[in-house]
């Protein structure tokens, strides 16, 4: 069982090894399998969840609290000795780090059902609950909903869209793919296991914060110093600004507000109740939002290819963290092209539209049951470069080789 972690799933190992056909599917044929009460939404229902994890997470976070003093007392039951305090404090907090990790992302999972507008048909609802959301978790909300909406106009689009967008054999200075030998992908890419994992974590860890300061794996066709904090970026359009500085206001109060409350509590607490689950939440983030379409299977478009359908179609369903990741992010990996081709639905409903659409896709439907960080390591390692020219283009690997062929060869 343990050595099926380090495995590919069947689904991904058949996906790879069969030429690419790109779908033929219309929106209009997959909209007509979905019964029309997927599409309702509730604001009630979607309140609710709301409620049921923001309490979840502050009734932990006060249980916090306590957590040295239940230490001592499940050591003195246990034993007198000290280092047995030691131990079950570190495993408490530990618990505490991990559990709030993935409550605060079930928080960031709500705010992007929110900007969506699925937790209600009231806009008005929908805005001020994701602010509030995304605020604490110090994204801006205003300015993430704009480049994330552009994100599915423009899904898996070489020159549109606006998230992991690959980077080109240009872009990585590298000679042309009749010159290039091993050597030169080895001077470019190679490097060491231990090496690759510390890229990953750094990407975990900071992935979400450079993207938003720096637009790092964002669209190379936007100018230096792009961020989401300039309303006169050019991720936004002018009636967005409003929304821009809202959120650049929001994220100042709020920082203002942690660093009164980590002077009083101390940086200690300050560090263990939000600092250290804060960081695995951007973790969680990155890790899932990154898997969606970063995968060798995956094809992307150039415009000559690309249809919206397509571009939704380009997605890869997971059963990320298993039933953790169906109640607490909310079906996020796990309907996900479902939700790209009817962001409309709301995310409890997304489960039918999946089952819906299955149906017609058939093996244009890619899911992939891999375990989710070995996953993640195959596709760092995996999805370096694309290159310059092709209408349908997959990531090469540090050998220069396409992880993927297309059936058609005139279409590359």
């Amino acid at each position: 069982m343990f050595s099926s972690f380090f495995e590919n799933a069947p689904e991904y190992t058949n996906r790879k090894n069969t030429p690419f056909t790109p779908p033929k599917v219309t929106w209009n044929e997959l909209h007509s399998t979905l019964p029309k009460y997927v599409f309702k939404k509730s604001t009630l229902k979607g309140l609710s969840y709301v409620l049921r994890d923001v309490t979840l997470a502050v009734g932990l976070y006060k249980l916090a609290w306590s957590m040295d003093s239940i230490a001592t007392t499940l050591a003195l039951l246990l034993s007198t000795s000290h280092n047995l305090v030691l131990i079950i404090k570190c495993i408490l907090w530990t618990i505490y780090f991990n559990v709030q990790g993935i409550l605060l992302t079930s928080w960031w999972c709500l705010a992007h059902e929110a900007s969506h507008g699925t937790l209600s048909p009231f806009s008005w609802v929908n805005d001020i609950v994701g602010f509030m959301l995304h605020t604490f978790l110090l994204v801006p909300y205003f300015s993430w909903k704009s480049s994330h909406l552009s994100h599915h106009t423009s899904t898996v689009s070489v020159e549109r869209d606006e998230n992991y967008v690959p980077r080109t054999r240009s872009q990585f200075a590298l000679p042309s793919d009749d010159i290039a030998n091993a050597a030169t992908y080895r001077e470019a890419f190679e490097e060491t296991p231990i090496y690759t994992t510390m890229r990953i974590i750094a990407m975990q860890v900071f992935g979400l914060a450079f993207y938003l300061l720096f637009n790092r794996k964002g669209s190379p066709r936007h100018p230096s110093g792009t961020n989401h904090f300039n309303p006169y970026s050019s991720l936004f359009k002018p009636h967005e600004r409003l929304g821009v500085i809202m959120s650049d206001i929001g994220l100042t109060i709020m920082t203002c507000i942690l660093y009164r409350w980590s002077k009083q509590v101390g940086f200690g607490q300050f560090f263990r109740l939000y600092f250290v689950p804060y960081a695995l939440t951007n973790h969680w983030i990155v890790m899932l939002t990154y898997l969606q379409h970063t995968d060798p299977t995956i094809p992307y478009y150039r415009q000559s290819q690309w249809t919206y359908v397509r571009g939704a179609l380009a997605a890869v369903d997971r059963p990320f963290l298993g039933w953790i990741g169906r109640v607490f992010f909310h079906n996020v990996s796990h309907n996900h092209i479902s939700h790209h081709l009817f962001s409309s639905v709301p995310f409890y409903n997304q489960p039918v539209a999946t089952e819906c659409i299955k149906k017609i896709l058939k093996e244009d439907y890619n899911y992939d049951s891999t375990n989710a960080f070995k996953a993640l390591y195959r596709s760092f390692s995996e999805c370096q470069f694309i290159e310059d020219a092709g209408d349908i283009v997959f990531f090469k690997n540090r050998e220069g080789r396409a992880n993927r062929c297309v059936a058609d060869s005139s279409s590359t």
